[in-house]
């Protein structure tokens, strides 16, 4: 497998631009022909996750292609930014700050084929089913794309869209912008026009999950990212923007004042979504390019759990850096999937201050459920290394704190209707201490990379 130490910036601005790119570089799979759309495609891809993209030809038979696992790697992700991996989130956090708007153009790929009526998405699509209890197939990579009724200001994010019908989706909706724009819609009893973007090169597809104000178009920080306007198309039925180059794009109508069974459905916990009445999207047209490629996300493996950890990272580290500018770097751990635990790295200069960190990212993010601060000597992205640091320099004692009942994620399962409780560990050494009572043991010269080739028997 080929992975440069140094990007050099594949200019990806397409989804086949950038799976061209993992072939040529040895990241990506192809299967043969027929594999099962239930639940096969979906365990090749999760054999393969984080090593390579999987590509899978007409799988049961179906005439268009499916991938999954394109950036499953924080270091692919870096790569078609065209950033080394330890610039990754201030250059997220640039774009953001800088978002570009975005680009119209009168025809697009994404609308080379186009099916205006008797649609049928089990025939139109290559729709997997992924985990054992979903309740049937789920669009798991669509970016819902939706304006704002009363400024026309878009919002863009990756919602979980169940096949209900022929030209039904049955959709979780979370108390956010989309919800915002579809309550204003429906209060006075109106649909809420939206379109579904498959298969969108991978920086926009990170930049659909930038944490930003209401009103922001996520379109604009895929921009700011790529450093020029990303070209967009008017949908065929409304007055949507969608990426030009997307492979699929679904148009419909967010339904006023009715309520359908969604779910369950496998989420990034890893345990399932429970089922309730939940809203309902009217397809109204279907365009696709010729011989398209269908993007599909496979819930809780690697792809899911970056694109929803690399945002809050750069968001959160933004907001910690504004207060405490002693604080070096954040990650999302995967054994928190990538949500819930957060590590922070400090260079310590006030004893007490580890722990008002700890309650600044909890004011950060609500889905924050852990929260473990360490001296600038502990890797944050080895978790390894922070168990060290929390084994020989945390004491609950003293070091612990516990905050009851807070607001968190609903996904959790061991949450109350979305409460939680929240910790953090300060594990970070002490300003003061005996000599030697905190110096890491180091042998001289175990780092001299020529080391063994000097004194080793080839």
């Amino acid at each position: 497998m080929t992975e440069p130490d140094v990007p050099d910036n594949p200019n990806v601005f397409s989804m086949r631009q950038w799976i061209s790119h993992l072939d040529k570089t040895g990241r990506l799979s192809k299967t043969k022909a027929g594999v099962p759309l239930d639940f096969t495609l979906a365990a090749i891809s999760k054999k393969l996750d984080g090593r390579q993209a999987t590509l899978f030809s007409k799988p049961d038979g179906h005439e268009t292609s499916v991938i999954s696992g394109i950036v499953s790697r924080r270091e692919w992700i870096a790569e078609a930014i065209g950033v080394k991996g330890d610039q990754l989130l201030k250059r997220f956090r640039d774009a953001v700050n800088n978002p570009i708007p975005w680009q119209e153009i009168k025809s697009a790929p994404a609308q080379d084929v186009q099916y205006m009526e008797n649609i049928d998405l089990n025939h139109l699509l290559p729709i997997p089913v992924h985990n054992e209890h979903d309740n049937g197939k789920y669009i798991t990579a669509g970016l819902v794309i939706a304006r704002n009724p009363q400024t026309g200001d878009q919002n863009v994010s990756i919602n979980r869209l169940q096949i209900s019908g022929k030209d039904r989706l049955g959709v979780l909706i979370l108390p956010r912008d989309l919800h915002k724009f579809f309550d204003m819609a429906e209060k006075t009893g109106t649909d809420l026009a939206v379109a579904i973007a498959i298969g969108v090169d991978p920086i926009t597809l990170l930049a659909s999950q930038a944490i930003v104000p209401t009103n922001t178009d996520e379109l604009m920080v895929a921009g700011g990212l790529m450093k020029q306007p990303l070209k967009v198309v008017k949908c065929l039925t409304n007055d949507v923007r969608v990426p030009a180059d997307s492979e699929v794009i679904i148009e419909g109508r967010l339904l006023a004042n009715l309520r359908e069974m969604e779910g369950p459905f496998g989420e990034f916990p890893q345990y399932y979504g429970p089922a309730d009445e939940r809203q309902v999207i009217q397809i109204d047209a279907v365009s696709t390019q010729r011989n398209p490629i269908y993007h599909t996300i496979v819930p809780a493996a690697m792809e899911h759990l970056l694109l929803g950890a690399i945002p809050r990272e750069a968001s959160l580290l933004a907001i910690l850096q504004r207060q405490f500018s002693n604080v070096k770097d954040v990650h999302l751990s995967r054994g928190g999937v990538c949500r819930y635990h957060l590590f922070v790295q400090v260079t310590k200069t006030v004893e007490g201050e580890p722990k008002n960190i700890i309650m600044g990212a909890f004011a950060g993010h609500p889905d924050l459920k852990q929260v473990i601060v360490v001296d600038n000597d502990v890797n944050v992205h080895d978790a390894t290394a922070v168990e060290w640091a929390v084994a020989t320099r945390f004491q609950a004692s003293k070091d612990l704190v516990v905050i009851p009942m807070a607001q968190g994620s609903r996904l959790d399962p061991s949450g109350e209707n979305g409460l939680v409780d929240k910790m953090g560990l300060d594990a970070t050494k002490p300003l003061k201490s005996k000599p030697l009572q905190f110096t890491v043991v180091n042998v001289p010269g175990e780092d001299d990379p020529d080391l063994l080739k000097k004194w080793i028997y080839e």
